[in-house]
């Protein structure tokens, strides 16, 4: 799956919200998606860089994207009843959700985390998925086969030092994947992981300051795992977490 190559067209009347589509593995997501026919609805904060996947889009003459502006920090459980329903009215269904937007928060020690910081992490990267999904599953029902993809990470199966909410926050989202998974198995929904790993993206980059990015994998190197899981006709694959750089 870390070189699949699925077949040109097979995302063909296929839609599919993707968050933090505004930049990093999100943009080019997006782009990726669409260049295989799936019309894409753009979820994030910054409605300029939404505007900028959209024209790049448009410009590789991909299907018409939808732009959802949300900040997830903010969001509520009607933000997203709202939204499922506008999804149902336009598109009469969901066939993916990628849940790609992340918070890092504060790193540091433990004993130095403020109530504030984990929750504005918590929020972001788990309490607006749980919300999200959940709103979503009458539209993910009502596709034939619909795939939902949570982003993992290294740090989400095995802590590190330092990382405290981030970290928990994925070993969270693993968790939620696999009670949907179970929960939803031999149903027409599929629910897994991707953990990207080390990629060039600017949240890596405020993460670790003094990397080198030249030596990581760009957002285009990874998104074959991406395809694989969202090719519901030729794989049945559910509560599992792929590893993007595996070796």
């Amino acid at each position: 799956m870390l070189k699949y190559l699925p077949k040109k067209h097979f995302l063909n009347n296929k839609t599919i919200l993707i968050t933090g589509a505004g930049d990093g593995i999100g943009k080019r997501l997006a782009i990726t998606y669409a260049q295989y026919g799936a019309t894409v609805i753009l979820l994030g904060k910054t409605v300029k860089k939404l505007e900028d996947v959209y024209d790049e889009i448009i410009k590789i003459d991909g299907p018409e994207p939808a732009i959802v502006p949300l900040d997830l920090k903010g969001a509520t459980a009607k933000h997203y009843q709202d939204m499922a329903n506008t999804i149902i009215d336009q598109f009469g269904h969901l066939d993916g959700l990628v849940h790609n937007a992340s918070f890092v928060g504060h790193i540091g020690p433990f004993g130095q985390i403020t109530e504030e910081d984990w929750n504005a992490v918590f929020q972001v990267n788990i309490h607006s998925q749980f919300l999200m999904t959940q709103a979503l599953l009458p539209a993910l029902k009502k596709s034939d086969k619909s795939s939902v993809i949570f982003t993992s990470s290294d740090l989400g199966i095995k802590g590190k030092a330092y990382w405290g909410p981030y970290s928990v926050s994925k070993f969270a989202t693993q968790g939620m994947m696999q009670v949907l998974a179970d929960e939803y198995e031999n149903t027409n929904i599929r629910f897994n992981c991707i953990n990207p790993g080390p990629t060039r993206t600017s949240l890596r980059a405020k993460a670790f300051p003094g990397e080198d990015p030249s030596k990581l994998k760009t957002p285009e190197k990874i998104m074959s795992c991406y395809l694989y899981l969202m090719d519901s006709d030729n794989n049945t694959d559910t509560g599992k977490t792929i590893d993007c750089q595996v070796k």
